[in-house]
């Protein structure tokens, strides 16, 4: 009996170990993507800006027509690059927020055997 609450007092541990370092890598993750939105929130802008800068300038409507065709691919491709990326970002917390618990449940599966 005695050999099984030191068990028991032993995962115990690890869970609350397991827990306190998810936390941490979950909030590490959380600054990541803040940090992730920020700076494209930031180069957005900027290239917003850039943009309307170029348009006011156009000497022609062919002209005004291809420096917003430019613009839109660009916005595109950069908001694709930034979707993917904030993608993995995501799928690695939520690999790290599951590790505990798939490891818990391996615990306690063996302890049934």
């Amino acid at each position: 009996m005695a050999y099984q609450i030191d068990d028991f007092q032993k995962f115990g541990k690890e869970q609350l170990e397991a827990a306190t370092n998810v936390t941490s890598n979950l909030t590490k993750s959380w600054q990541t993507i803040a940090a992730e939105a920020t700076e494209y929130s930031k180069k957005s802008l900027e290239n917003s800006s850039a943009f309307l800068e170029k348009l006011l300038g156009a000497k022609s409507f062919e002209s005004a027509i291809q420096i917003q065709s430019e613009y839109a691919k660009n916005s595109y491709a950069g908001f694709i690059a930034q979707a993917t990326k904030l993608g993995e970002i995501y799928s690695n917390l939520a690999k790290e927020a599951f590790k505990p618990i798939e490891t818990a449940i391996s615990k306690v599966q063996s302890f049934k055997e």
